[in-house]
């Protein structure tokens, strides 16, 4: 094949394909990382786009991201490989045997062939999502793509990829509800006995960040970006509260959800013995990585890097406890509901509306709406209470 020099750019060429058709390509050197001589090529259609992608890749190179020209070529399966190879030792036994069945029965068989670079959140629904969802559960769905995206994630982060495409993806369930998201209140919450049985449960199969993080939700009330916006700053342990200055996801830290959600939170000592107990755990896992924990550091870290635990992290942890469990299928955010509803569920009343809102960063009037049918119970219990208590007094 006679490749011809383009005037547009010296390392850009034409040539003509078997069929007599007028193709172009790039053959674009450089130095990698380790100082060694590479050549990146590439075929197109047209001109405009070679050009186009010679053009970032050379920006890419100048800008020394040399690794995403490097890897350009790592098919899905292969960085699944890798990632498992470099990382399963640092991993719960329990952990590595999840993901190392996801990869080799699942995300390879399906996704493998793909370039990990080019993988398109369209292919990756219908080749992937769509065709779990066949002959799974949504909840079983839903824990494979985060486990595909906890990869994806640390492909960013090794600089392979520039970002992760993947991360608002909802799977639905066959009544056609996004799993993930907020669920209907009067489903998304836990009866008191049913908490227990969970947080038990969260002890004994969990690692001890997802189940302080699990524990102070229930028992505080958080959401979930509340939770893991927390600094160690934010906790005072020796007037048991905790105050809320900042939420945090996957895009960042932020101000809270609205004016209300500032607010100072009390807790009780089994909590704080908890979190005291944490904050050791934390000292000792960022010595290991030559750190040291400071009142300015994020609260939940991972036990694999160090580094501020990501937002699916406890998804899938609650999800994992919650099937160990045999109990009802919730979300984090539901844990919020749950906080709520045994509160106002209390038979003698002491809990208000408003200590529970301000409690929840909420409005009064926010309790009213989101839990209209538990306060409609609550009012019915009244009126039975002051009848029995006439009665008891026409008794005296």
């Amino acid at each position: 094949m006679k490749l011809n020099k383009s005037n547009k750019d010296p390392e850009l060429y034409y040539y003509t394909d078997k069929k007599g058709k007028k193709k172009w390509m790039y053959r674009h050197k450089y130095y990698d990382q380790h100082g060694k001589r590479r050549e990146k090529k590439r075929r197109f259609d047209t001109e405009k786009e070679a050009l186009k992608d010679l053009y970032k890749l050379k920006a890419d190179t100048i800008r020394g991201a040399t690794k995403p020209v490097e890897f350009s070529n790592y098919t899905v399966a292969q960085w699944f490989d890798t990632w498992y190879e470099a990382y399963n030792k640092n991993w719960k036994i329990s952990t590595r045997k999840q993901r190392e069945s996801a990869i080799r029965l699942h995300i390879k068989p399906l996704l493998g062939k793909y370039k990990l670079s080019e993988l398109q959140r369209t292919t990756y629904q219908r080749e992937f999502i769509n065709k779990l969802l066949e002959n799974k559960e949504p909840s079983t769905v839903e824990t494979l793509h985060n486990i595909f995206k906890i990869g994806i994630n640390s492909a960013v982060e090794e600089e392979i990829i520039s970002r992760n495409r993947f991360t608002k993806l909802k799977i639905r369930n066959k009544g056609d509800q996004t799993i993930g998201a907020d669920t209907n209140m009067e489903d998304n919450y836990l009866e008191v006995h049913e908490l227990v049985i969970l947080l038990v449960k969260a002890k004994d199969v969990l690692n001890i960040t997802n189940y302080t993080f699990l524990i102070v939700l229930a028992y505080t009330g958080l959401r979930k970006g509340e939770g893991l916006g927390l600094c160690w700053k934010d906790i005072d342990m020796e007037n048991l509260t905790l105050t809320v200055e900042r939420t945090r996801d996957n895009k960042g830290v932020r101000p809270p959800k609205t004016e209300n959600s500032y607010r100072t939170i009390d807790l009780d000592e089994s909590i704080i013995s908890q979190l005291k107990k944490y904050k050791t755990w934390c000292k000792k896992t960022l010595l290991s990585f030559g750190r040291h924990l400071k009142e300015d550091d994020l609260v939940f870290i991972s036990y694999q890097t160090g580094k501020p635990l990501s937002e699916n992290t406890i998804n899938i942890a609650l999800d994992r406890v919650i099937k160990k469990a045999g109990i009802k299928r919730i979300t984090p955010h539901g844990l919020r509901h749950t906080h709520a509803t045994i509160l106002l569920n209390d038979k003698e009343n002491r809990s208000t509306v408003e200590d529970v809102a301000a409690r929840l960063g909420n409005t009064p009037q926010e309790i009213h709406r989101t839990y209209h049918h538990i306060l409609l119970e609550r009012k019915k219990e009244t009126a039975i209470l002051f009848t029995e208590l006439v009665r008891s007094a026409e008794n005296l």
